[in-house]
């Protein structure tokens, strides 16, 4: 089984940061491509950012210039700095990962991460 761990939510001012982590363990051979994706009441969850293996990073629109995605891979950790936050960037945040396993390939999802910005 793969598990993913998400960290570093919580209430924040307008303006303010968040740095969240996320960790992955199990058995995994190697990971692929992970990400950030959100999701407000009454919303359908969303893509924030992802990163390669390599490192090729993608954002919405809504983050470019405030967001900035990392990731460990010798400790299969993605990060995401959350800078300049705006009440709308309040949702739940999860994690995903494209896990390689031994025999077979997988996509999974951390818990969830709730993230509050105050106005």
């Amino acid at each position: 089984q793969v598990q993913l761990v998400e960290s570093g939510g919580g209430l924040v001012q307008a303006g303010g940061s968040l740095r969240l982590s996320c960790a992955a363990s199990g058995s995994i051979f190697s990971i692929n491509s992970m990400g950030w994706y959100r999701q407000a009441p009454g919303n359908q969850r969303e893509l924030v950012a992802t990163i390669t293996k390599g490192g090729i990073t993608n954002y919405a629109d809504s983050v470019k210039g405030r967001f900035t995605i990392s990731r460990d891979n010798a400790k299969n950790t993605v990060y995401l700095q959350m800078n300049s936050l705006k009440p709308e960037d309040t949702a739940v945040y999860y994690c995903n990962a494209d896990v390689n396993k031994l025999f077979q390939r997988g996509n999974y999802w951390g818990q969830g991460t709730q993230v509050t910005v105050s106005s």
